[in-house]
């Protein structure tokens, strides 16, 4: 203290001070990419954010500087909409046996059903998502869980089926997937369906996860004036997972990315 010129406790506040401003710019830029991701991402994908735009911080000082910034991304709650109605069908094998794992595109894909309640009014989503990385290839959105939405679906997954592809479609043992009509046109263009044990969600636990990881970012403690309204939500959200939300699990590349990338190397 004596080199300095100050007194200690005077000492020791600058020293504070200057240590709490030490990563000012980088709280911005925390604060701007949390904002700009509408609160979705954790301090892990913040992390990777920070690093494509120059910041090196470790995982943990970025969550600590979350942390002070109170910022916290959403947490999913346990919430589905069950479609068993029994053996209304043929039942296929589980061909999967929980490896969602996938060489290539088009070579494993999974589909669920799941439920929103908006005022009155219930919406039901139906999505293809492709295990290779995660996209989200094919849709439909309704406000009747009927078998129209499912071929909707599958006229949309069609349309972007390779040719020569020979893909699993693994599903629960809901009615829609059990049904004549659904099993026919799978058959027609080569799919070979799987489906879920009975009473075992984690065989579909790729879709299980998408689905809590949805409705946490874009629905949850969100306020939606009419079904209309919420449906362009939903629409928008999965452009954004495809295109722009990074996955850790695709080396901080967002699915299309990474399907670009893999395709180019």
């Amino acid at each position: 203290m004596k080199i300095s010129g100050l007194a200690r406790s005077t000492y020791y506040y600058h020293l504070k001070r200057s240590e709490k401003d030490k990563y000012a710019e980088e709280k911005s830029a925390i604060t701007k990419i949390f904002q700009e991701n509408k609160g979705r991402y954790g301090y892990r994908r913040i992390e990777l954010s920070l690093r494509a735009k120059g910041y090196v911080l470790n995982h943990k000082t970025v969550y600590k500087l979350m942390k002070s910034l109170c910022l916290k991304g959403k947490r999913r709650k346990n919430e589905k909409y069950h479609s068993y109605k029994g053996e209304v069908g043929k039942i296929a094998d589980d061909l999967l046996a929980r490896d969602f794992h996938a060489e290539k595109p088009f070579e494993k894909m999974a589909t669920d059903i799941t439920q929103f309640n908006i005022g009155d009014e219930k919406v039901y989503f139906s999505p293809v998502m492709d295990l290779y990385n995660r996209e989200i290839i094919a849709y439909s959105i309704s406000k009747s869980p009927n078998m129209e939405q499912i071929r909707e679906m599958l006229k949309g997954l069609f349309e972007k089926l390779p040719k020569g592809a020979r893909p699993i479609f693994h599903s629960d043992q809901g009615w829609q997937y059990q049904h004549e009509s659904c099993q026919r046109q799978l058959k027609e263009h080569n799919i070979i369906q799987s489906m879920s044990r009975k009473g075992n969600c984690m065989d579909n636990g790729a879709m299980e996860n998408f689905f809590g990881r949805l409705k946490v970012e874009m629905f949850y403690g969100e306020k939606f004036e009419t079904a209309d309204e919420f449906i362009r939500c939903l629409e928008e959200y999965i452009d954004y997972h495809n295109n722009a939300r990074i996955s850790l699990k695709l080396n901080g590349m967002s699915p299309v990315q990474y399907r670009t990338h893999s395709q180019i190397i």
